[in-house]
């Protein structure tokens, strides 16, 4: 098996430096497009053969050193008495929004190796085929909660900080119950063959470290620390999160995720020594015409320094209508640039 992402994980020395894209399978493809005429987006997740085929297809395609399983964050939410559907052109949409103490209250528990088993299933089947290792992930508790709150996706989360000012009890009474559910998944999904994690925080800059602190970073700590003996790395994802990746980095992940807002040297020295950093290229940049693309590699890449620990990656997801052409060439770029 190629495990240069698993040894830049875990800051050893490598051949080159690894990479892998978040989103790297999706939209932009198109034999991804061919399939979702055919399947919903709950179709896919909820298949297990259509999702390994939709997690190996950019593994074929673009050479990348690591496999993330195809799914979507939000789906320990339907088991938990939190129903959604995905509304073309909106994205995910919340079929009764939590607004009150009663909605929370009413939440169910649930054994994730039981009601989420097709995702486990998907699993156990990729690592079969798989030749690099396979991430598993899953939402932290400010991303679900957001989504689960607010609706569907926010710009400014006003319900959702609204319930965490206006009643910080109920808060964090949701917050511990998604990060029980969350760590439990997350093990489940090592159980079945998961050779690394992701946690996504996808939304969670939208706080200053005050309000992290009090409202999120006990209950990511609490995933964290609940996944410490399992010993495969913890990724720790956010965006827009420059402010707050020390603090992250104190809440717990043996990597840690700098989005493309923050250089990445300045970003790992936030984070501290003795982590592993994954970043940090602008999902835009690979719309860019392939010199300036290819030089801001560069400068990413220079800004690592050549350190063990460095796992090349965007700062976010890849976006649709993105070229693939641009996307294997950042991986070729970066193994032929990085070689020793």
């Amino acid at each position: 098996m190629n495990d240069r992402f698993l040894r830049a994980c875990r800051r050893e020395s490598v051949d080159r430096t690894p990479v892998w894209f978040m989103r790297q399978a999706g939209r932009y493809m198109p034999e991804y497009r061919a399939l979702r005429e055919k399947h919903t987006l709950l179709q896919l997740c909820r298949t297990p053969e259509l999702a390994v085929e939709v997690t190996l297809q950019p593994i074929r395609a673009l050479g990348v050193d690591a496999a993330i399983l195809f799914s979507d964050l939000l789906l320990p939410l339907a088991p938990m008495g939190i129903p959604f559907d995905f509304v073309a052109g909106e994205g995910p949409q919340i079929e009764t929004p939590l607004r009150s103490k009663a909605d929370v209250d009413a939440l169910r528990r649930f054994e994730p190796r039981q009601e989420l088993a097709t995702t486990l299933e998907a699993i156990r089947l990729l690592r079969r085929e798989l030749q690099v290792p396979l991430i598993g992930f899953a939402g932290a508790p400010f991303t679900l909660a957001s989504y689960a709150i607010e609706g569907g996706h926010s710009s400014n989360f006003a319900k959702t900080k609204g319930m965490m000012y206006g009643d910080p009890a109920t808060w964090h009474r949701l917050a511990a119950q998604l990060a029980d559910t969350v760590g439990e998944y997350l093990r489940a999904q090592v159980e079945a063959g998961a050779q690394a994690l992701q946690v996504f925080d996808s939304w969670i800059g939208a706080l200053d470290e005050a309000d992290y602190r009090e409202f999120v970073f006990p209950h990511v700590r609490a995933i964290f620390d609940g996944l410490v003996d399992l010993g495969v790395p913890l990724i720790h994802f956010g965006t827009g999160t420059g402010h707050l990746l020390a603090v992250q980095r104190e809440a717990g992940g043996t990597v840690i995720g700098v989005d493309w807002r923050t250089p990445l040297d300045v970003g790992w020295s936030r984070a501290g020594e003795g982590v592993a950093v994954q970043g940090n290229l602008d999902p835009t940049l690979l719309f860019a015409p392939r010199e300036r693309l290819l030089s801001r590699v560069d400068a990413v890449l220079a800004k690592a320094g050549g350190r063990d620990g460095h796992v090349f990656n965007l700062g976010h997801g890849i976006l649709p209508h993105t070229p693939v052409e641009n996307v294997k060439a950042v991986v070729e770029h970066v193994h032929a640039t990085t070689a020793r």
